[in-house]
């Protein structure tokens, strides 16, 4: 049986809007004039940017006005002309020769012969005669400079103590090592205390002459060669005693007498050397003078004598101790 058919179904129309779109229309931003840089793993956050420049190209911004500034530029003129001032001191004073502490090189101007009748004075000082150091005649007849060592016994040198501190710190590391006692650190505290012990001396020695007025021509290297002298008599201590106790030190009767010896003997040595330099002659013709030169002289024999003896024998036997 066939379906009537009621009629045909119109056709089928897409709609058409009626009226324009007023929607805009999307497009991708043109890309920008500069781009931030991103950073090694492609962050897209921008990196810190670099400090802008000031008016005058100065990378250091509102800062950089501080070289600009009257009080900086005066600070740079006086710190320009205090390095001048300093350099044209030390040109004309040290590069020169006026500092006579720089003046080392006669200090080692020595012979072997002067060298062994040196270590014999040290060591017996008993009979020697005279004492005073010996000057050169200038061009008119008159006294100039003092002699070298190698032309003067009694010319301080700097060859015998230094070649004695270091024999000595070679010594005392010797005989630890013979007792097994050697370690690498022992060459530094004994040379350490050795020349801690030279610098106190001297130290004090410049403290008394102040404190007395004591004004000489002597510099500063004679009191260090005088108070290096020391060592010889040491040396002679810690050998003589190892050796004849058998490595037992310097505690025995042996060590104390020839401790005795060498401290006296340096002593002495040190006082008459010293007597020209601590000692002026008295050459005064007004009495009053001649006694404040004489209690003046007096307080500066008491202060020699106790140099002499008292510190010495203090610091040699800490020096003599094994």
């Amino acid at each position: 049986m066939q379906r009537p058919s009621y009629g045909q179904s119109p056709p089928l129309h897409h709609p058409v809007p009626q009226h324009v779109s007023t929607v805009p229309q999307l497009r991708s931003p043109p890309p920008p004039v500069s781009q931030p840089s991103t950073g090694y793993d492609g962050s897209p956050y921008q990196q810190q940017q670099p400090p802008q420049q000031g008016p005058a190209g100065n990378v250091f911004g509102q800062y950089g006005n501080f070289i600009s500034d009257p009080t900086a530029q005066i600070a740079s003129q006086f710190g320009q002309t205090a390095f001048r001032q300093g350099q044209e001191y030390l040109e004309q004073n040290v590069l020169k020769g006026r500092f006579k502490f720089w003046e080392i090189k006669p200090y080692f101007n020595v012979t072997n012969s002067y060298v062994l009748n040196k270590l014999f004075l040290v060591l017996f000082p008993w009979r020697h005669k005279p004492w005073s150091r010996k000057q050169a005649m200038g061009p008119n007849g008159q006294e100039g400079l003092y002699l070298p060592p190698r032309d003067d016994i009694n010319s301080p040198d700097m060859y015998i103590p230094v070649m004695s501190l270091v024999t000595y710190i070679f010594l005392q590391t010797l005989i630890a090592g013979l007792r097994g006692e050697f370690q690498p650190e022992l060459f530094g505290i004994v040379a350490t205390t050795a020349i801690g012990m030279v610098i106190f001396e001297i130290i004090g020695l410049k403290l008394g002459c102040y404190l007395l007025s004591i004004s000489n021509e002597s510099q500063l290297l004679d009191l260090i060669a005088y108070s290096g002298y020391k060592f010889v008599g040491v040396i002679v201590t810690i050998a003589v005693a190892e050796i004849a106790t058998g490595g037992k030190g310097t505690g025995g009767w042996i060590g104390w007498t020839v401790f005795i010896y060498t401290f006296l003997a340096n002593s002495l040595f040190l006082m008459r050397s010293l007597k020209y330099v601590l000692l002026p002659e008295n050459n005064g013709d007004n009495r009053s003078m001649q006694i404040d030169t004489r209690a003046k002289r007096n307080q500066r024999t008491q202060f020699l004598f106790f140099y002499s003896y008292l510190v010495q024998f203090g610091f040699m036997w800490i020096l003599s101790r094994p």
